[in-house]
């Protein structure tokens, strides 16, 4: 690769006589893709795809090392020979496109979040130490079991050079296991393995060598670890630095991230959301870096190719990890050579359909690219055998994201949106406290269809007879929805509104406010925040058990504590039940017991939306084939709308 305009980023670099065809990293990330906790052709799919655009090092998911470490349902396991095959088909086919790969290897300790049955497993720690975040109490590892692991590390290792990967990352981060051997806080231990900086290092050391006697010296092992765990209890800086120091004779390189699994504030660090700052973590990589000799990665929000550059150019690390960056547009790094800046699909940070998916269980995708995660589906969708005359009715995320896969596909296309603007309820959305980078969804689909000739008329409402006039082939209906006002009792003593009257400035709000937040997403939460720092008092009343019950955990739990800084009263199990003499009433959803909120001068109305359909209708008899896509099918969040543009347009 040339590496126009970046050419730190795009300057080869050489571990272990691999070379590494430039600096941009996919860190190791559960997709939730594999099954029976093995390598299968999906997750095979989804990393040559990223390879085929240009990643420089792809470092896979996590793989369990002992029957111990399954954390999760769905974790892939090195524990037999029976994960060779896998793992042969994954490096061949990431080698085929010039990637380099390495396979995490992994045990959690303490940090189970689930077991494939539903009962709770009995975890494992160095001592007695409970997890906050899942509540596991776990039971000491005695020696012998130490023994295994390292063991299991080793084999674990072995089987990853027989399949034909280039290395593995030994993961000591986010308080897992290593990471709770390194911490005192965690490791009470008296033996060999605790009791001192020498004792609370040995297993690392024990595993690193085992690793490396196991592999060979022409085999890649790096080290992932956080550079603070982001807690009172977690590791702290100037004890990573020290461990890191101590390690490094061992390890080709360090892949610097921070925060820890172990609590809920140190967790949001895991995949930080769009509240935290673009590579906010490299200046304490870059300290870290400068305590070694060796490699030095980092993560963090690190979603574009200038800020990659940047970073390296300050020599604060020398590869920059840019997963989310990768989910959101695998063909970056090709882009980024290319000189093509302007082309690429930035990641908003949104982590909704990435961790979010992971959190529930769900194979991996993006809001803005469904098709990640979907390779084998949508990978290559094709020309279509007839060109058609393709109608898009609404300038939305699904209306663009419908007209750019029809395009794609060989479709004349022209999409049409009633508003001056385009971005349905996106341009709301990026208002919020926070959010704004949310609008980048826009920007992004708005220059790939101009990529694709799609035509854009604005200004225009579509009905019948526009749709006889144009005799279409195809229309594609995506006129979204607006705001639901519930049927309540109203006496007219409280300013009542929604959140787009709020968003827009239509109205002001009084003194004191209640905010109803019936979808449990960004919206109540935001319009909460922004009206407090306007200086208005704000309970929020959500319908749920908590704030944000609809949202990614990391979302949820960075929302909730900036509230909570804000002095904003929360109510759960707050169902509206209407309006009288001043008074909000709110019904507790589980007991039915009234709970008033007395001297209220504005209600805001997050109650979810109503779909705009009456098109459909409109067009019956008329003879055209007629799909629908987004919240005008049924409400809800921009990642359905976007994957339902591009599955109606696939299939026209």
């Amino acid at each position: 690769m040339t590496g126009r305009g970046f050419p730190h980023l795009f300057r080869p670099l050489e571990i272990r006589g691999r070379v590494i065809r430039n600096r941009i990293l996919s860190t190791g990330h559960d997709t939730v893709l594999p099954e029976a906790a093995t390598v299968n052709d999906a997750l095979v799919a989804y990393h040559a795809a990223r390879a085929r655009g240009g990643v420089g090092l792809i470092v896979t998911q996590v793989a369990g090392v002992h029957e111990t470490a399954r954390y999760t349902s769905h974790l892939l396991m090195a524990v037999d020979d029976g994960c060779i095959a896998g793992y042969r088909a994954l490096a061949e086919a990431c080698h085929a496109e010039g990637a380099v790969v390495v396979s995490q290897l992994f045990h959690p300790g303490r940090e189970i979040m689930e077991s494939a049955d539903g009962l709770l497993a009995v975890a494992y720690a160095p001592s007695v130490s409970p997890n906050e975040r899942f509540r596991v109490m776990p039971r000491a590892l005695d020696v012998a079991m130490i023994e295994e692991i390292v063991a299991g590390y080793a084999a674990a290792a072995r089987r990853m050079k027989a399949a034909g990967m280039d290395g593995v990352e030994f993961v000591a981060s986010h308080g897992y296991l290593p990471a709770q051997f390194l911490n005192p806080r965690v490791n009470r231990r008296d033996d060999a393995y605790g009791g001192s900086d020498a004792g609370r290092l040995k297993f690392l050391r024990d595993c690193l060598v085992a690793m490396r006697d196991a592999a060979g010296n022409d085999f890649i092992i790096g080290m992932r670890i956080s550079s603070d765990e982001r807690d009172e209890a977690g590791l702290q800086a100037d004890e990573v630095i020290a461990a890191c120091i101590a390690l490094e004779p061992l390890v080709d390189y360090v892949n610097v991230t921070a925060g820890t699994s172990a609590t809920l504030g140190g967790a949001t660090h895991i995949v930080p959301p769009m509240a935290v700052a673009h590579g906010y973590l490299a200046s304490e990589a870059g300290r870290i870096k400068a305590a070694l000799r060796v490699p030095v990665f980092v993560a963090g929000r690190i979603n574009q190719p200038q800020e990659a550059e940047a970073i390296l150019a300050r020599g604060e690390a020398d590869m920059c990890g840019m997963t989310r960056a990768l989910i959101c547009d695998p063909d970056m790094p090709a882009k980024a050579d290319a000189g093509r800046v302007d082309d690429i699909r930035a990641c908003i940070g949104c982590n909704q359909a990435c961790i979010g998916h992971f959190h529930r269980g769900l194979p991996i995708s993006c809001i803005q690219y469904p098709e990640t995660g979907r390779e084998l589906r949508f990978g290559d969708l094709g020309r279509a055998e007839r060109r058609k005359q393709v109608m898009v009715v609404g300038g939305g995320p699904a209306g663009m994201k419908a007209a750019i896969t029809a395009a794609k596909r060989g479709h004349a296309v022209t999409l049409y949106e009633a508003e001056a603007q385009l971005g349905g309820q996106v341009r709301l959305a990026q208002l919020l406290p926070g959010r704004a980078e949310f609008g980048g969804i826009i920007t992004n689909l708005a220059h790939e269809m101009q990529m694709h000739q799609v035509r854009v008329v604005r200004g225009r409402r579509v009905d019948a007879a526009l749709v006889r006039s144009e005799a279409p082939d195809a229309v594609v209906i995506a006129t979204g929805a607006v705001p639901f006002v519930p049927d309540m009792p109203d006496d007219g003593s409280v300013q009542v509104v929604t959140a787009w009257q709020v968003l827009r400035r239509e109205v002001k709000a009084g003194a004191r406010v209640v905010v109803a937040d019936w979808r449990g997403d960004w919206i109540g939460p935001g319009i909460a925040e922004a009206l407090v720092r306007e200086g208005c008092s704000v309970q929020l009343a959500v319908a749920g058990t908590h704030v944000g019950e609809s949202l990614p955990l990391y979302v949820r739990d960075t929302i909730a504590g900036g509230l909570h800084r804000l002095g904003v009263t929360v109510t759960a199990y707050a169902r509206l039940y209407g309006v009288d003499g001043g008074t909000v009433y709110l019904q507790h959803a589980a007991s039915g017991a009234a709970m008033p909120v007395e001297a209220v001068d504005t209600l805001v109305l997050c109650m979810g939306h109503r779909p705009v359909d009456g098109l459909r209708a409109e067009l019956a008899g008329l003879g055209v084939e007629v799909v629908m896509a987004g919240d005008c099918l049924a409400p809800r969040t921009a990642e359905e709308a976007v994957f339902e543009g591009l599955r109606v347009a696939a299939g026209l």
